[in-house]
């Protein structure tokens, strides 16, 4: 039995890696504080991933966003000019920076990072959540983004980009139309012995299920879509083509594949894993589509 519950997972996750923002599902709307007239787009700050790039598919780049540092190295796109600020870690960002920068908005997601208590004494803000009890992590980014460009009045902006999202999605459905009928398994490592793998309820799983793919992780997952688990358990997965997808562990994966265990497991044996760049696994419609383009451009060239 997986020795990892949910409780542990987060653990490991949350002072290891600090990686995701581990949100509990929340309802399914955005919370906000009070409009203010005549918002400056160009000073809002960003406390977590997902609203930036909820903020960037609107055609807006952030004034400051927390931890730049990893987000270059879990999320890269989309990307961040230069000068955009850096407010320290997403969790315990440096408050009084973010006093210093007056913005005019300020993004978080919701039970993650500093109080609202504290934001709201700075400037107006704005919550998202990844999931919700009643929409899967897909259908949560629209209905944010939607929410989002209507506190913004970027009403234009919201439709060109859905147009772009279903024209990209259409298009990688048909690029892929002969895969139909192979799992796909999606997954990094944590560290020698355990992975990361992604599955139902996941930004993932969504794409995969618009596009048509299987995956090949049929296992349990947490309440955003993924599950940490000892490497011993991919032996379960006979047939599959795997996407590993790095954020600078390529020294750690390297080390895995010349294990026995590694090199035992049956999909290992019969297709070579395809590397990926990083894609935030808890991001948006961005997110989606980057992960659409590169699944289609990779399996494109393995053949």
């Amino acid at each position: 039995m997986n020795k990892f519950n949910l409780n542990l997972t987060r653990r490991h996750f949350m002072t290891t890696l600090a990686l995701s923002p581990l949100w509990l599902p929340s309802l399914a709307r955005s919370v906000t504080s009070p409009h203010t007239a005549h918002l400056n787009q160009q000073r809002i700050a960003v406390l977590e991933w997902l609203p930036v790039e909820l903020l960037m598919a609107l055609g807006v780049m952030p004034l400051a966003v927390a931890d730049v540092h990893k987000y270059h190295l879990w999320v890269q796109q989309p990307e961040l000019t230069a000068q955009v600020v850096d407010l320290g870690s997403r969790t315990e960002p440096n408050m009084e920076l973010l006093q210093q920068l007056s913005p005019s908005l300020i993004l978080y997601s919701q039970n993650y990072g500093p109080s609202i208590e504290k934001m709201s004494s700075i400037a107006p803000t704005m919550g998202f959540s990844f999931n919700s009890s009643r929409r899967t992590p897909l259908a949560q980014a629209f209905y944010s983004l939607k929410m989002l460009a209507e506190r913004l009045d970027l009403h234009d902006q919201y439709t060109l980009h859905l147009r772009r999202y279903h024209q990209q999605m259409e298009r990688n459905q048909q690029r892929l139309r002969l895969w139909d009928d192979v799992p796909i398994l999606l997954f990094t490592l944590l560290d020698n012995d355990h992975a990361m793998v992604f599955g139902q309820g996941g930004l993932f799983q969504d794409v995969l299920d618009q596009l048509g793919l299987r995956n090949a992780w049929q296992g349990k997952t947490n309440a955003w879509g993924s599950q940490i688990i000892g490497l011993e358990q991919l032996a379960t997965i006979q047939e599959a083509r795997a996407v590993f997808f790095s954020h600078g562990n390529e020294a750690l994966f390297a080390r895995v594949k010349k294990t026995p265990l590694w090199q035992a497991l049956p999909f290992v044996r019969r297709y070579p894993v395809i590397m990926q760049p990083a894609v935030w696994f808890y991001g948006a419609t961005l997110s989606a589509m980057r992960f659409s383009d590169l699944l289609a451009t990779a399996l494109e060239k393995q053949g």
